[in-house]
Parts: C-alpha cells; sequence; structure tokens
C-alpha cells in the first residue's frame, strides 16, 4: 500500500486539474523568483527532487545540477532536457545525511521535503553544512496543520487518494510529521539572514491564513 501510495503522490499532486495542482506549482515559481537568468550558481544540489517538478522552474544559470532522491524508481522518470545530459545529474541520497564534502555546493534546493524528515533541526544542519559560504539554502514548505491548507487540500488530492483505496489522511498524519508552526520557528532560531515569502497573503505571516512558507537563506 505504501508504494502505491509513493507511485500515486505525484500523479494526483501535480498531474491532474486540481487547484491544488495550480497552487503546488506556483510554490516552486515562488521559491525562484529572487534569481532570474542573470543569477548563476556553478554547482547546485536539490534532494528530494521526486521526477524532477522544481528543475523546470530554475531559471539561473549553473555548471552542475545534482537532482537526489531515495527512490531510484522516481528517479528514473526523470526527463532531463535535451542539451543537459553533461550538467545535470541524478543520484540515490539519504537527504538526512548528504555523502559530499563540507562547502561542495552553491544552493541546496528542498521543495516539500522538510516536513517529512525527523529531527529537522539536525538535517537543516547537514544541508548547511554541504553550502559554501556565501551560498544559499532554498526551501518550501506547506503550512500544514494550519486552517487554510487544511481547506484546501480536500479540493482533489484527497478525494482522488480515497477513490484509489488510499487512506488518505492516515498518509498524510504519517507523512507530514513536522508542523508549520515547528519548522518555521528552528528556520528563524538558525539561519538569521533569509529572504521568505508566504503565499497567497505575503503580508499576513501566518500559517492559518497561507498555504506555502518560502524562503531563500543566505549563508
Amino acid at each position: 500500500m505504501h508504494s502505491l501510495w509513493a507511485k500515486a503522490y505525484e500523479q494526483n499532486n501535480y498531474a491532474k486539474p486540481f487547484l491544488a495542482t495550480k497552487v503546488l506549482l506556483n510554490t516552486h515559481a515562488l521559491l525562484e523568483r529572487d534569481y532570474g537568468a542573470d543569477a548563476r550558481f556553478e554547482n547546485v544540489i536539490e534532494v528530494g527532487a521526486g521526477s524532477g517538478i522544481h528543475f523546470g522552474f530554475v531559471r539561473h544559470a549553473f555548471e552542475k545540477y545534482v537532482m537526489c532522491d531515495a527512490s531510484q524508481e522516481i528517479l528514473d522518470t526523470i526527463e532531463v532536457p535535451a542539451g543537459l545530459e553533461d550538467r545535470v545529474e541524478t543520484r540515490v541520497v539519504d537527504a538526512t545525511a548528504l555523502p559530499y564534502d563540507d562547502d561542495s555546493f552553491d544552493r541546496l534546493i528542498a521543495t516539500h521535503v522538510l516536513e517529512h524528515i525527523p529531527a529537522p533541526h539536525n538535517v537543516l544542519q547537514e544541508w548547511a553544512r554541504v553550502v559554501k559560504p556565501g551560498g544559499v539554502l532554498s526551501i518550501i514548505l506547506p503550512c500544514d496543520p494550519g486552517l487554510l491548507w487544511r481547506f484546501g487540500r480536500t479540493l482533489g488530492p484527497r478525494k482522488a487518494g480515497i477513490s484509489a483505496g488510499l487512506p488518505y489522511d492516515y498518509y498524510m498524519a504519517t507523512e507530514h510529521i513536522n508542523s508549520i508552526q515547528n519548522l518555521t520557528t528552528i528556520i528563524e532560531s538558525l539561519f538569521p539572514v533569509k529572504r521568505t515569502r508566504w503565499w497567497p497573503m505575503p503580508f499576513v505571516r501566518f500559517c492559518d491564513a497561507n498555504l506555502i512558507y518560502a524562503t531563500n537563506i543566505s549563508l
């Protein structure tokens, strides 16, 4: 059953004509607003890359982009754009223990990952370890269990999961183990310099009024 959930997750969240699909796609664009075509990060790593959804929203230049995930099966679904085969790499990696030296990358990206991982304070420090001084740690989080998020996820994904015979509420309870309140408190405590956006109410920096939290942290 868990394997079925993993396979269906991105299809239900990104391939269906739901309002929730549009919201999730918008989150990736939100994180990239700070970096246009004039920006450059030589070496980039994305943890929990899944099927490579976020890569399509990256606008800045790079020399090497490493997409990591715990599942080779999911990584095999990634279609690298023509002409970038020599600069884009996929690799099975445990996001909590990265097999890279200190200061290996100019940017680390983690979209909708940290809410799933135990001991997020330790994981954040592990991610920061592999980023060079002056580099960027980029994170997207759902505002779960905020009021607007709980309402929004009923508009498509929950119904689709239940229709597929999946115990949607059970899996969400066991997968989203870190609340947005705790995660933002940890991030605020560990990293003083960052550019943070809330969506869709950017001037109401409160999780119950928003669906998404996105931050680019300067290290």
